[in-house]
């Protein structure tokens, strides 16, 4: 269970963002132990829960007396995550088993968060390492109308394997690397033996993926699992019993040169306190109710107790 607090009740999250943002330009990068805490460049990925994690990364770090830069919004892991191994990035959160499957070891068959994180500390380069996972998950999901589920007969209970009779007149759409990802297309036929008509690049589970299946010109998609228009919109995501989509828990990744042991603790400390309730909270926060990355970042760290 979420950790009650006065963020999590009701519309609080909301006045909570807004005061703290009359306190965020105090918690700078110029604090004077920036040179005994450490010295950062956080990144993110190219999609809002992503960069708002970075953000929730950044704020409680330069409250540590941490030096950040921050370089969100770089785009897919197939971009930054060259950037964090060689060390032009040393920060980004991560989802552990997407990073092993896409990243690491696309022929990996870890599955739960154990093994996912087992995997990814004897294949991971030496430069870099994982530090504490969240309970917090986010996964790629095959996800469908009410509608469609209804006139199929499928429910939330309902395996991605029983798409089989209509995947070859469905479009699927996902952002563009999920076509060649190895659980991505290619495992949505491995795992389940679904081939599609077609297969349609849009967006990172964002407006244009929403749109997409809202009006029909997808029939399924990769919605990330905490979408908040998966609620709000009902929308059926199907059972994936046979783990094409490794755990996802919510995991900095790091580049270990740039490590002190101020930056590991800080970084431990959200992830103990991260989970998926929180994180669907703080996804509708800022793509439904359109509040600032900062605010939202420091109204939840404040709720928890977090540096701030």
């Amino acid at each position: 269970m979420m950790r009650r607090s006065p963020m999590l009740r009701g519309g609080a999250l909301v006045a909570i963002a807004a005061s703290a943002s009359l306190v965020l330009a105090a918690c700078g990068s110029s604090n004077p132990l920036a040179s005994s805490s450490g010295k950062v460049v956080i990144g993110s990925a190219n999609f809002p829960e992503n960069e708002l994690l970075a953000e929730i990364y950044s704020i409680a770090l330069k409250a540590k007396g941490v030096s950040v830069t921050d370089k969100f919004n770089i785009g897919a892991r197939e971009v930054y995550y060259p950037e964090i191994k060689k060390g032009a990035v040393s920060i980004i959160p991560e989802y552990n088993g997407a990073l092993l499957t896409v990243a690491v070891d696309p022929s990996s068959t870890a599955a739960t968060t154990a093994q996912v994180n087992a995997a990814l500390a004897a294949k991971l380069p030496k430069t870099l390492e994982i530090l504490n996972s969240s309970s917090a998950l986010d996964s790629d999901s095959v996800t469908v109308t009410q509608a469609f589920a209804t006139a199929h007969h499928l429910t939330s209970k309902s395996s991605i394997g029983a798409l089989a009779p209509y995947a070859s007149s469905m479009v699927f759409g996902g952002p563009p690397e999920f076509a060649t990802r190895s659980d991505g297309i290619a495992g949505l036929k491995k795992h389940y033996g679904l081939t599609f008509k077609s297969f349609d690049p849009l967006d990172e589970s964002g407006p244009i993926t929403i749109k997409a299946l809202q009006d029909g010109t997808v029939q399924a998609a990769d919605v990330f699992t905490t979408t908040p228009q998966i609620e709000t919109d009902h929308f059926v995501t199907l059972a994936d019993p046979k783990f094409n989509f490794a755990a996802q828990n919510v995991t900095p990744l790091v580049y270990k040169k740039a490590m002190t042991p101020t930056i590991v603790a800080t970084l431990n400390a959200i992830s103990a306190k991260l989970t998926t309730a929180a994180l669907l909270q703080l996804d509708t926060a800022v793509i439904v109710n359109h509040d600032s990355y900062s605010s939202v970042a420091m109204g939840w760290l404040q709720a928890e107790r977090l540096p701030h």
